[in-house]
């Protein structure tokens, strides 16, 4: 609606002002040829009173169209000349020019003539002296087009205004119609229907841009909520285990409290909430990481940081590390050592017998490090399994395993964060992990 008046309003305006400005452009034109028609039936008329000095009713004519009112004057307002519609009129106009050769002109009306007169003057040397000589003309020739232009402005500026009203209110009204479907559909969507999409119409304008947009949105919010309620099923799942085998040892344990050795049942409980610990402080890191958290980060080179981690193991498999100098990246050294550390620990409770590290820069702006074990593998269609959280692959095992089930998922999430990838690649025995990350600078060959 806003719409519509605005532009029914300024459309008005402009066709009322052009309208306007074109009659007057008009009346312009009109009187500058009637001035110009009049000084040229004027000299026709003062040539002829200069040679002849004529006397009488019905002897004055020019050559111009139109300019019928002809009159010569004396100096004592005596008519000596006229043309035929003047005869026996007295003179037409009290005009005299001061010099001679001038021209004056009026606008006026005469007694018996039904539109008004333009008329000119001019004073002439004749035989009997000076005579005051008059050409007229009626101005019916643009009173016409007068009238036609006041009943457009009366009529034709209201229609327009009309017609135009209606096609903005129709154009608008249509171009919103897409805008509205989708308010309803968002509406029915906010409203509980889950998983819903606004419908997009056709073409590339900014409305189906719009819809698009909102479609990526519910899109990523759909798999928002999909990842919250996974991630909310999983860990009340992980946390309910540790809970339970705590509370079912501590219930146990105050039933018969002379027949247990405390010091066991501390331990074990201890050993259940350090398992709580390691699932907390993970979920906690995670949650850090994508909500997008700011970290720190300066130069670490992979290699530095892959012997320094070594340095601090008391594994039960040997690591052979193999590491080019100078392989910097841009990060965080405590989330580039915890990705590292889930990558070893990964490493060893597979292997067989021996895990390799890997650190080299294969392209002038790509680090990679490698992380292989000798153990079973992992089959190709659980490559991607293996980073969901809380998943864990059967395969013979060294020991217990006692972690959260969400170390690969950190260590990916770790990578992502650091502009670079984490995937399980092809290798001819056991698991290889590589992880790809931007160097900060090329390395020195």
């Amino acid at each position: 609606m806003r719409v519509t008046v605005a532009a029914t309003v300024i459309m008005g305006c402009l066709l009322s002002l052009g309208l306007v400005g074109f009659y007057l452009v008009l009346h312009w034109t009109l009187q500058d040829q009637v001035s110009q028609r009049g000084r040229e039936a004027l000299y026709d008329l003062a040539a002829i009173v200069r040679l002849h000095d004529p006397r009488g009713e019905d002897v004055l004519r020019t050559q111009v169209d139109g300019f019928i009112l002809l009159q010569s004057v004396d100096d004592q307002d005596r008519v000596l000349a006229a043309s035929a519609p003047l005869a026996g009129y007295p003179p037409i106009s009290q005009l005299r020019p001061s010099r001679p050769g001038e021209i004056v002109s009026e606008h006026l009306t005469v007694r018996g003539v039904r539109n008004k007169i333009y008329v000119s003057a001019t004073r002439v040397r004749a035989r009997a002296g000076w005579r005051t000589v008059y050409a007229g003309a009626p101005e019916y020739s643009y009173t016409p087009v007068q009238r036609l232009l006041a009943a457009s402005l009366g009529a034709g500026v209201p229609l327009s205004m009309l017609v135009m009203a209606w096609l903005v209110w129709t154009a608008v009204r249509r171009a919103l119609a897409p805008m509205r479907t989708m308010s309803s559909e968002l509406a029915a969507i906010s409203g509980g229907e889950p998983y819903g999409r606004v419908s997009v119409p056709g073409g590339h304008d900014e409305i189906a841009q719009l819809g698009e947009e909102i479609n990526l949105a519910l899109m990523r919010l759909q798999r928002t909520v999909e990842r919250q309620r996974a991630f909310t099923a999983d860990v009340s799942h992980e946390l309910r285990s540790p809970l339970t085998g705590l509370r079912a040892q501590l219930e146990d344990a105050l039933e018969h409290p002379e027949d247990e050795q405390w010091p066991v049942v501390a331990r074990a409980a201890l050993d259940d909430a350090d398992r709580l610990q390691r699932i907390v402080a993970d979920l906690l890191l995670m949650a850090r990481l994508e909500a997008g958290v700011q970290i720190e980060r300066r130069p670490v080179d992979l290699g530095e940081l892959a012997r320094e981690e070594l340095a601090l193991r008391r594994g039960e498999v040997p690591i052979e590390l193999s590491a080019e100098p100078g392989v910097v990246v841009l990060g965080s050294p405590d989330h580039l050592r915890r990705l590292l550390v889930n990558l070893l620990d990964n490493a060893e409770h597979y292997a067989r017998s021996r895990v390799w590290v890997r650190v080299r820069a294969p392209e002038p702006r790509a680090a990679e490090l490698e992380v292989l074990d000798d153990g079973p593998g992992i089959a190709p269609e659980d490559r991607e399994r293996v980073f969901l959280r809380f998943q864990r692959l059967g395969g013979t095992r060294r020991r217990e395993h006692g972690g959260t089930g969400l170390g690969l998922p950190i260590s990916r999430d770790i990578a992502i964060v650091h502009g670079g990838s984490l995937h399980v690649v092809d290798s001819e025995q056991g698991a290889r992990l590589l992880l790809r990350l931007p160097l900060a600078r090329p390395p020195d060959r």
